[in-house]
């Protein structure tokens, strides 16, 4: 009986699928002097894993305007508003504040390591200092 009780224990912790919860703040302004900035450039997840972004200066938002073939990108969510978002399929993902995206406040999501849509991303178009900073994001992937 023991055995089979430990057995059993064994078996629904080594399947059970840790999934985290990653913070990206919307800022006016990061720490290492960036304006107009989410407080991860490039958040690096697993599949199953939920970004929450949380406003932290009032004014900004999220908005996704690229990801893998096959996913239905979310709707751009309000200004000042909470947004939680689990990534369930592999890829990278771009999103913007959508009043400061010239400004260049965009980001990446990448999930699963996945970076095989990358082309894509880059044909995305971007103005002012936002095309600039997603040359470099993808650069850094």
């Amino acid at each position: 009986m023991k055995f089979i009780l430990i057995s059993v224990f064994t078996f629904l912790f080594l399947n059970v699928s840790v999934s985290k919860e990653v913070i990206i703040d919307m800022l006016n302004k990061r720490d290492d002097g960036q304006k107009m900035v989410y407080s991860q450039d490039v958040a690096q997840i697993d599949v199953g894993d939920t970004i929450k972004w949380l406003p932290t200066n009032k004014g900004h938002n999220v908005e996704f305007l690229g990801g893998p073939e096959g996913y239905n990108l979310p709707s751009k969510s309000g200004l000042n508003k909470e947004v939680s978002i689990t990534f369930d399929k592999p890829g990278v993902y771009l999103y913007v504040c959508t009043p400061h995206k010239v400004m260049g406040m965009i980001a990446l999501v990448v999930v699963g390591g996945d970076v095989s849509n990358k082309d894509a991303i880059s044909k995305i178009k971007m103005m002012g200092r936002g095309k600039k900073k997603l040359a470099n994001l993808l650069d850094q992937i």
